[in-house]
């Protein structure tokens, strides 16, 4: 029959990891303004400007329209020098590439219709345009889609029940009436294993600058969080996809699911040694950029140390003033 039933907080991180770089689409002047009266350049550094990738997803927003016009003088850009109809009218331009172009820090600028002599009139300056910042590779400052997420997870706490001097975790479940996090009830005398709760273990949102599709999984292991191994054997893990339609907006997702960890050698190694969980990511933006550890494997971002089990009987002890109900992790 189970005996002592235990909760066990998460205690903050203590190890992040470093996203992979990726090569630069093209740096470039922070600035890109022509006299009015000067035609386009003859080398256009950012000539050979495709349209950029496009990895949906399918019901998500749609790709910009191809451009008309010329490779000089494209009709999405309003580049200074190129021709334009009205006097006087002001318009978006963009001098950069395509890629970049409203991603991160980069910004269009303004740029008026003038009269560039009796019989032709051209856009001038492109003024207030942000291009991307010179020796940046990646993130807001090089102008790409995808550059910072935000994964949290309500609840991270499990639970320990003693059957004797064998012990199994479950996940916890939210209690109605308190809002924090419980041990499941289970019938006085029932045999062990425990039974998965009937609960969702917690809810989580997502927020990332950059639409696109993601998996997102949290492992509990045993053994040491600052001196993690290979060998560390695996509780549970839990995952969740995520169609993420709207850049930089909070989308709740759905509940993580309830769980059991009935191998009962690795329970006494985390009872033994302590525990974390750990936070990984694996996805693609709708921009095409690969979100994982460079090698196409999930990226591990944010490893989760938790509290020792004295913790859940005398909270105010020093080693436990860190301890916390949720996990919040950034890639």
């Amino acid at each position: 029959m189970v005996g002592a039933v235990t909760l066990v907080a998460a205690c903050g991180s203590s190890a992040r990891s470093t996203f992979a770089g990726e090569e630069d689409a093209g740096g470039g002047p922070t600035t890109g303004a022509f006299a009015p009266t000067e035609p386009a350049p003859d080398v256009d550094p950012y000539a050979n400007d495709p349209a950029p990738q496009w990895c949906g997803p399918k019901d998500g927003a749609k790709p910009p329209p191809a451009p008309t016009g010329t490779e000089a003088c494209p009709s999405d850009k309003n580049k200074p020098g190129c021709a334009c109809d009205d006097v006087g009218k002001t318009a978006p331009c963009w001098t950069g590439l395509r890629a970049n172009r409203g991603l991160g820090v980069c910004k269009d600028g303004v740029t008026t219709c003038r009269q560039l002599d009796e019989n032709s009139k051209g856009w001038g300056p492109c003024e207030g345009q942000l291009l991307p910042t010179k020796g940046e590779t990646q993130g807001k400052d090089a102008c790409k889609c995808f550059s910072e997420g935000q994964w949290k997870i309500d609840n991270v706490v499990p639970c320990t029940l003693d059957y004797g001097s064998v012990s199994y975790i479950v996940s916890t479940v939210i209690d109605s009436a308190t809002g924090k996090p419980k041990c499941p009830e289970y019938a006085p005398g029932a045999p062990p294993p425990p039974a998965k709760p009937t609960s969702p273990w917690s809810s989580a949102s997502l927020q990332v600058d950059c639409a696109g599709e993601y998996e997102l999984c949290y492992e509990i292991k045993a053994g040491d969080v600052n001196k993690p191994t290979a060998s560390d054997c695996s509780l549970a893990k839990v995952c969740q996809k995520a169609k993420y339609l709207t850049a930089g907006v909070v989308q709740p997702l759905g509940s993580l699911p309830a769980w059991v960890a009935t191998d009962t050698a690795c329970v006494a190694q985390w009872r033994a040694k302590g525990g974390y969980g750990e936070m990984t990511v694996k996805g693609l933006s709708v921009r095409c950029d690969a979100i994982d550890d460079g090698s196409g494997n999930p990226y591990m971002f944010l490893r989760v140390g938790y509290c020792p089990e004295k913790c859940s009987v005398t909270p105010s002890l020093p080693e436990c003033k860190a301890c916390q109900q949720g996990g919040n992790g950034q890639f």
